[in-house]
């Protein structure tokens, strides 16, 4: 990817309510912005862009993005439904045909179950050979997190983002 990304929830909560995808998708917004990212972008991942009333991942993004329309979600762009391929990839955005100021450069995304989001966070290390970095946000301080088969340079990472979390 052509910069870096900030991805949640992939290792908390199993299936986030809407409540809770709304409080993950501040804590994106804050780690962006901690990182030196003003205004991120935030893409909120499903199975596909269009608006599906059956499948939950839809209808929730649908809902976020609308309060971020109304100003309810601060310093960010969030769109959504947007499937991970128009979230990330400018060609996929052209042949879809998407309209979207987050659609091909997304700077967060948010996954709508831990699942695909610890699926996805594994993916980038073990088949791109990414150095990722993991924290815990919401309680008082972040919480360095990482797994038994983390590298070391991951490792220093997590602590690395954790401690400018926190300030």
């Amino acid at each position: 990817y052509h910069k870096l990304l900030v991805v949640g929830d992939v290792a908390i909560i199993p299936a986030p309510d809407l409540d809770q995808k709304i409080a993950i998708t501040n804590y994106l917004i804050k780690t962006a912005r901690a990182l030196g990212n003003d205004k991120p972008k935030v893409a909120l991942i499903a199975a596909t862009e269009q608006v599906l009333v059956k499948m939950p991942a839809c209808v929730d993004a649908s809902i976020i993005s609308k309060i971020a329309d109304r100003g309810q979600v601060k310093s960010a762009i969030v769109d959504g439904p947007l499937a991970l391929d128009v979230a990330i990839d400018m060609e996929s955005v052209e042949i879809k045909g998407i309209k979207s100021p987050v659609a091909g450069d997304a700077d967060c995304l948010l996954f709508p179950n831990l699942e695909s989001g610890n699926v996805f966070f594994k993916a980038c290390s073990k088949f791109g050979g990414a150095e990722l970095a993991a924290m815990v946000a919401g309680p008082m301080a972040p919480c360095v997190l990482t797994s038994r088969g983390d590298t070391t340079k991951t490792k220093l990472y997590s602590i690395a983002l954790a401690c400018l979390s926190a300030k």
